[in-house]
């Protein structure tokens, strides 16, 4: 096992250790060398950023450990991201920043009216619908390059600067840098790849007391909670049980993009058989010959360390089930396998194909990240707290 961790780390992005948490270093254009003032520095998904002053350079201090990425942006320029773990020794990077190429992508002329229709099935699904959604607020909509490809009924959006959206549930201004986003309605999935900085919001007190009863209602049960309590041996404690889940494809259900497809071709009101024969496909279940284990797994059946410090990796053949005790799910999911004798305790499964990492700070990095279904799916922008949080502060 300790070989096979050690081949997976070649592959991952060079990392840098740094003592005290401080990230220093110089911004400069690739061709001349001449220093860039103003360049948006940030470490993603948290709260710590900084502009370069007029010599180019910057320092980011105060950093929690863990591992980061590190952006640097700036409007006509290649973004720079480099990985970074934040550990033992100081970190000093000169940074070069090539002229963008401006990128040609494919042009559908578009109404307003159409506009608006994309855009609000963007904020659904990207933003989330739940109370805290409600009190989020964009407020560069404009920002937002949306294409809908009708054929394949895939939205597609980006961004070429930051977007800014005001979460007056958490009290944090998110700036988030959105290189890809695509909703698909024929297979049911959204995916988004990005960088974000957060901000605090400048508030009262009797808003900052809310906001932080928030912040720890999101927290608490998140999977940032739960891998923090995974290696810290915390599972007990804090609410968490994990157990063995077998389940195998509905081998008579077909896929979800045709089933939906389907229903969308006979929902003319003259194919009412064929209608109810797919509407009937959908409401099938997705998995067959279930069990749960009821047995807690033991930690060291799935969670492994590696060759460096501060990371952890999980492995396992078949499903993770994961219970939080505290908190009770409002939300019915019909996927998800539960015997009728368990309460409805929020729990979410997870598909693993392949090793995957996390770091102290509980937040999961690289290329192979697990499938989350039930209650750790629901989680859209309106319910993200940046890594360095911790409850109580």
């Amino acid at each position: 096992m300790r070989f096979s961790w050690l081949i997976l780390l070649l592959f991952f992005p060079i990392i840098t250790l740094a003592q005290n948490g401080i990230i220093t270093g110089r911004v400069t254009r690739a061709d001349t060398k001449a220093p860039l003032s103003l360049a948006n520095v940030f470490l993603s998904n948290t709260t710590s950023g900084t502009s370069t002053s007029s010599d180019g350079t910057f320092t980011l201090s105060h950093l929690k450990p863990g591992q980061y990425t590190l952006v640097v942006s700036i409007l006509g320029y290649e973004d720079y991201s480099k990985t970074i773990l934040v550990g033992d020794n100081p970190i000093n990077l000169p940074i070069e920043l090539a002229q963008k190429v401006t990128e040609l992508r494919e042009v559908i002329v578009t109404t307003p009216a159409n506009w608006k229709i994309n855009y609000a099935q963007f904020v659904k699904e990207f933003i989330g619908t739940d109370d805290n959604a409600k009190l989020c607020y964009v407020l560069n909509p404009k920002i937002v390059n949306l294409i809908y490809h009708k054929s394949k009924e895939e939205l597609e959006a980006y961004t070429d600067d930051f977007l800014v959206v005001d979460n007056m549930a958490l009290g944090y201004r998110v700036k988030f840098l959105v290189s890809e986003f695509t909703s698909s309605k024929l297979t049911g999935t959204i995916s988004y790849r990005g960088q974000r900085l957060f901000q605090e919001l400048s508030g009262s007190k009797k808003q900052k007391d809310e906001w932080k009863k928030k912040r720890e209602e999101a927290y608490y049960g998140s999977p940032m909670h739960f891998y923090r309590s995974l290696y810290t041996g915390k599972l007990d404690s804090d609410g968490f049980v994990v157990m063995k889940l077998t389940q195998l494809p509905n081998v008579d259900r077909p896929q979800e993009g045709v089933i939906l497809q389907k229903i969308k071709k006979y929902n003319d009101g003259h194919s009412r058989d064929s209608l109810n024969h797919w509407i009937e496909m959908e409401n099938s279940p997705k998995y067959m010959r279930q069990h749960l284990y009821r047995d807690p797994l033991p930690v060291n059946s799935y969670l492994f360390a590696t060759e460096q410090k501060g990371i952890y990796a999980i492995n396992f053949t078949d499903y993770l089930y994961v219970i939080y005790t505290k908190k009770h799910e409002t939300t019915d999911f019909k996927d998800i396998y539960r015997p009728l004798d368990m309460e409805t305790f929020e729990t979410s499964e997870l598909s693993i194909k392949n090793p995957y990492l996390f770091d102290t700070n509980g937040v999961v990095f690289g290329e192979n990240a697990p499938l989350y279904e039930g209650t750790w799916s629901k989680s859209k922008l309106s319910d993200l707290l940046p890594v360095d949080y911790t409850p109580g502060d």
